[in-house]
């Protein structure tokens, strides 16, 4: 009996099942087609991969020798920069900006003059303080010369006492010679009493004398401390003149190291302030590199031993340096606020010690591109032996 599913097919389907049962069916006992070797199966392949094997297993090997003989006593890191001990320029005098005699950028040498400030008020007060001066030496003068007159006035008193004293002996003999010869007889007794009255005369002229003397001298020695006083009066005026050259010398800001300005914010005309920060001065030829160790590197790092730094300016060339110096503590312990990890819950956290290293073999056009601030990337071989320095060199402070 015909299947009637079949003439509900469309005559595409029909045609497709006719073709399928046509096909004739495949015994049972016939075998599916072998499978293809795969690439293990090579030998050349499996030697190849021995090979390879070996290659990276002895380069492993190589890898981790050099790194146990030598690569782990090398302590580095990239929390390295470079710094310069720059000055700033500031005035110590008050006053309203005359001249800027230098630029942007520029280098200059020791003691060349940076900034001029309007001295006129300190040139005044000069003046005013060396006619002081000349009016203390004037004292002295008067004083001096009162003094010499006193001594004058003192040997004249002593003179006249020496008169009076000659004159109230002399009388004083007369008195008695006269009382005798009364008793005698000879003379009156008014003779007498007026030759006693001489004699006390002569005796009180003698102890006026005697009191003029002693007051020339107090005289002198009031005189003599007029002298004295002129004399620190005239001191005081020299250190006010020595003051106001100071003043006007400060008028004139000089470079007290030599190096490249830098931060300059001074303009003519503009009024500043004792402390007032005018400009930099940035020695660039005196630069040197500042790493921040941790303090589970520093343990074999010793002074004087050679490192190696990656400058990212100079396209991470290598340049030699040595180890300079050891602060005296870690970063904390010299920031705006140390910490205090007596109080509270307790973190432990790894602790940097900045190093200081001297930069050597640099040519000059390496220094000239060096600057303050750059970055850089240093490894210390601490297996080497520090360099030692001259006898007068090995205290460890930064040069």
């Amino acid at each position: 009996m015909p299947d009637q599913r079949d003439d509900k097919l469309p005559p595409a389907d029909k045609d497709e099942k006719a073709d399928d049962k046509a096909q004739p069916q495949k015994a049972p006992d016939q075998k599916p087609d072998a499978k293809k070797p795969g690439p293990l199966a090579n030998p050349a392949v499996r030697l190849g991969l021995i090979i390879g094997g070996a290659v990276i297993l002895l380069a492993i090997i190589i890898f981790v020798s050099i790194w146990w003989v030598h690569g782990r006593f090398v302590q580095g890191t990239n929390d390295a920069y470079l710094q310069a001990d720059q000055v700033t320029i500031s005035p110590k005098i008050q006053g309203y900006v005359d001249k800027v005699l230098v630029a942007d950028n520029q280098m200059v040498q020791v003691g060349q003059p940076l900034v001029q400030i309007d001295g006129s008020t300190y040139q005044a007060t000069m003046d005013q303080q060396t006619a002081t001066v000349a009016a203390r030496q004037a004292d002295i003068v008067a004083a001096q010369r009162q003094v010499t007159q006193q001594t004058a006035a003192l040997d004249q008193a002593r003179a006249n006492l020496a008169g009076a004293q000659a004159t109230a002996a002399y009388a004083g003999g007369e008195a008695d010679r006269y009382k005798g010869l009364t008793a005698q007889g000879v003379e009156t007794a008014a003779q007498t009493a007026q030759i006693v009255n001489q004699s006390n005369t002569a005796a009180a002229q003698a102890r006026a004398d005697a009191a003029a003397v002693h007051q020339a001298q107090l005289q002198i020695a009031t005189q003599q401390a007029q002298v004295g006083q002129a004399e620190a009066q005239l001191k005081a005026a020299q250190a006010q003149v020595a003051s106001a050259q100071i003043n006007i010398n400060d008028t004139t800001l000089r470079a007290s190291i030599a190096g490249r300005i830098g931060d300059k914010q001074v303009r003519v005309g503009q009024f500043v302030q004792p402390g007032t920060r005018l400009m930099d001065v940035v020695p660039t030829q005196d630069i040197y590199l500042v790493a921040n160790f941790k303090e589970t590197q520093i343990g074999l790092m010793r002074i004087g031993q050679a490192a190696v730094v990656k400058i990212d300016a100079l396209q991470g060339r290598k340049v030699d340096a040595v180890v300079d110096s050891f602060a005296p503590g870690t970063g904390a312990q010299f920031a705006l606020l140390p910490p205090e990890n007596a109080t509270g819950n307790f973190t432990k956290i790894v602790q940097r010690v900045p190093v200081r290293f001297r930069l050597v073999h640099l040519s000059n056009d390496d220094r000239s591109v060096l600057l303050p601030g750059l970055s850089a990337t240093v490894s210390v071989d601490t297996t080497k032996a520090p360099v030692v320095r001259p006898a007068a060199d090995q205290t460890g402070l930064p040069r």
